[in-house]
């Protein structure tokens, strides 16, 4: 008899940066993570299918049954914002739109009992974005290339069983721009949040999870990042309860034990679905078709 697993209830929770039709995407991982757990509220935080690096020769299976997975979720009440980032951004010009219990939006306010938090995906504090854009989609593939080396390397340490590396991360921390321009960002996010008198700014876009507290002329503020599913695979997770915690698929023990192989099912061939077949086959899952 098949064990029925018990999800977490949540009132919020926070992924970004999924970047869903890369190879970098850890998109088996996401969707389990999905599966383990039942939010009131859905914060996808922007970056979460890469349109920068979209291409219609990848775009696997696996992808599809996230994209599948999310619409069937808001098909059943729950609600989900999505907040545009710099690698969707050609959402933006559909902010306001509201798909069932999807809605488009570019920022967010939630009033929390532990305080108002603020969420947006946080690109308009890259200088690199604002200012050389094509500076920006050129690191983009470079980083797309050093996560396929990444996942390469820790293929042969798994095969030697030693621990996994973060490649990308030991760069960031050897580099002392990269770490100035991290701590700038996560400064200038909590300085603006405390002006607005919000007492947590949520954000994504850097790929570097955290929770912290930062202090500013303003106050204190709750720092909040939900890091990425590339390589951190982290989200931000909300009860009334514990209030904002951070969590790393890969300290979860659950989520380390080998899952069941799934059968192939209709997500299989939507994947090479043809674009007006599959938007209705969405469209039809979310009640507004």
């Amino acid at each position: 008899m098949k064990k029925k697993t018990v999800r977490r209830r949540l009132e919020v929770c926070v992924i970004s940066d999924v970047h869903l039709g890369t190879y970098g995407c850890h998109a088996p991982e996401l969707l389990r993570y999905l599966k383990s757990i039942r939010p009131r509220v859905l914060v996808l935080n922007g970056d979460i299918v890469d349109i920068w690096q979209f291409s219609k020769n990848y775009w696997p299976a696996a992808h599809m049954r996230v994209v599948r997975y999310l619409a069937g979720l808001a098909a059943k009440g729950t609600t989900i914002h999505y907040l545009t980032g710099n690698h969707d951004e050609l959402l933006r010009q559909f902010a306001g739109t509201r798909l069932g219990a999807l809605r488009i939006d570019n920022k967010l306010v939630l009033d929390l009992p532990h305080g108002r938090t603020w969420l947006f995906h946080g690109d308009v504090f890259d200088v690199t974005m604002r200012h050389s854009r094509w500076l920006a989609r050129l690191g983009s593939h470079g980083y797309d290339l050093l996560i396929l080396l990444n996942r390469l390397v820790n293929w042969g340490l798994r095969r030697l069983g030693r621990p996994r590396v973060a490649l990308s991360k030991v760069v960031k921390d050897r580099v002392k721009s990269a770490v100035s321009l991290v701590s700038d960002f996560e400064q200038t996010a909590a300085t603006i949040a405390a002006d607005r008198g919000y007492r947590y700014v949520a954000c994504g876009h850097i790929h570097c999870p955290e929770i912290k507290t930062l202090t500013t002329p303003q106050g204190e503020v709750g720092y909040l990042n939900s890091g990425d599913w590339v390589e951190n695979l982290t989200a931000l997770e909300y009860t009334a309860a514990a209030g904002w915690e951070l969590y790393r698929y890969h300290h979860d023990a659950c989520m380390q034990e080998p899952s069941a192989p799934e059968a192939p099912g209709a997500e299989e061939g939507a994947a090479d679905a043809r674009p007006a077949e599959l938007l209705a086959g969405l469209l039809r899952e979310m009640g507004v078709a």
